[in-house]
């Protein structure tokens, strides 16, 4: 039994006759009447009544109410197999917040390559509002970033927690505090990551409870953050992830949520993942892990 059989089985059920199914499918008349003997042989019952007419039997027409979901099953399958036969060659297109590039991203791809050395991957880094649109416009396939707040298409599986934490120069007047005050943020200006980063939205939300709002800087770049900070004189504001020398101090300050969730975002609607974008989860996860 093959697909070809049981297109030319339905074919001849919605046609009639087996020389308008000929017709239909361009094939000769003989070679229509081949294939359904073919397969009654090979199901070992009698589809067709003989005649003109093209008029099922009891048992074609129990076989005929299944033909659909076994064209569908066979189809699956055939393109599991061409989706394989591709996945030693291709691109994957994987989008992933900052602080992640300067942890554990190189281990994540020297195992990743070591695996699939023809698997080209291009990677962009961007924040999670960015992330977020990018994969729901297909320009990425997979995204390791924060939560969004709404996912709606989207499925997030956490994998992590990130901290916000509080810096300063070890020459700032703060440096000896263990702990800001409200006031502090009165005083000196803050300098955080970009407006539309999920952190920036939640330290917003946090900073919106204090009777002022302090004056804040902002850059795109995280880790850049810790420069704008020393050179400023104010108050940095990063993900306890980002990269600071030895010179910049941490400082706590009492947030009600200081931590965000930080895993691996996907489209919903994929019942099939590619071997490498599962790969590439797995070693993801993993590494995390450590």
């Amino acid at each position: 039994m093959d697909l070809k059989e049981l297109t030319t089985f339905r074919t001849v059920i919605q046609e009639g006759t087996f020389s308008r199914a000929a017709d239909k499918l361009h094939y000769a008349q003989s070679t229509v009447t081949h294939q359904i003997q073919r397969l009654e042989k090979e199901l070992g019952i009698q589809l067709f009544k003989r005649g003109w007419d093209a008029e099922l039997t009891e048992a074609g027409k129990i076989y005929a109410a299944e033909v659909d979901s076994l064209m569908a099953h066979w189809q699956h399958v055939r393109d599991q197999a061409q989706q394989l036969q591709q996945e030693e060659r291709g691109i994957l297109r994987v989008g992933m917040i900052e602080s992640i590039c300067t942890t554990w991203l190189p281990a994540v791809m020297s195992r990743f390559a070591e695996q699939k050395p023809r698997i080209q991957c291009e990677l962009t880094i961007g924040n999670t509002d960015t992330l977020t649109q990018m994969l729901i416009e297909r320009q990425i396939e997979l995204a390791l970033c924060g939560e969004p707040t709404k996912l709606d298409s989207l499925h997030f599986e956490p994998l992590y927690t990130e901290r916000i934490v509080f810096i300063v120069h070890e020459q700032h007047p703060l440096a000896h505090r263990n702990q800001l005050t409200q006031d502090d943020l009165q005083q000196y200006p803050l300098a955080v990551g970009g407006r539309s980063c999920l952190y920036h939205l939640r330290l917003e939300k946090e900073l919106s409870r204090l009777k002022l709002q302090p004056f804040m800087h902002s850059i795109s770049q995280l880790s850049a953050v810790p420069a704008l900070a020393k050179a400023t004189g104010s108050i940095g504001v990063v993900l306890d992830s980002t990269f600071i020398d030895k010179q910049m101090v941490k400082l706590e300050f009492p947030l009600t949520e200081p931590h965000l969730h930080i895993g691996l975002l996907m489209l919903r609607e994929q019942s099939y993942l590619p071997l490498s974008r599962q790969l590439l989860m797995n070693i993801v996860k993993e590494e995390a892990m450590q």
